[in-house]
């Protein structure tokens, strides 16, 4: 039985393949998982026209990802932040803080899409990256100084 996978199937094969398995593995796992349609000549065609689109549609969005992220690289944020003996800072700059200083410049950004491995507890220069679309990263300046 010929059927297309809808998902990446371990040993079988990729999404959007058409493979060849066993009547019974199809019927009684791949298509009630929703891994797998079965392959006529009407759901080839219209999953191709589907995923045509979906591809146009993930294309505009990278092209504007990367607009976005030119204009974020030029951004310089600064982030003023109390501090203590030997310039130890008062809490930490956290993902959230530099979400909310490029939303004062006027971009609007998920805190999550921010990378941040820990929270930033010195005064200093940073590159953060910023990840806007799944092959678009920015790379933002952070300029941490006393208040």
């Amino acid at each position: 039985m010929k059927v297309i996978l809808l998902k990446d199937v371990e040993s079988l094969g990729q999404a959007g393949e058409v493979v060849r398995v066993a009547p019974g593995f199809a019927r009684n796992f791949l298509i009630p998982q929703r891994q797998a349609l079965v392959a006529t000549p009407a759901s080839v065609a219209q999953f191709e026209s589907r995923r045509r689109q979906t591809a146009a549609v993930s294309e505009r969005e990278r092209k504007a990802a990367e607009i976005l992220a030119k204009e974020l690289e030029k951004q310089s944020l600064t982030a003023q932040v109390r501090v203590g003996e030997e310039d130890r800072l008062y809490g930490s700059v956290t993902a959230q803080n530099v979400a909310e200083l490029i939303a004062a410049n006027g971009y609007e950004i998920d805190r999550r899409a921010i990378d941040l491995e820990e929270p930033i507890r010195e005064l200093g220069v940073y590159s953060i990256n910023v990840k806007l679309h799944a092959q678009v990263t920015a790379v933002v300046k952070l300029w941490v100084v006393k208040e």
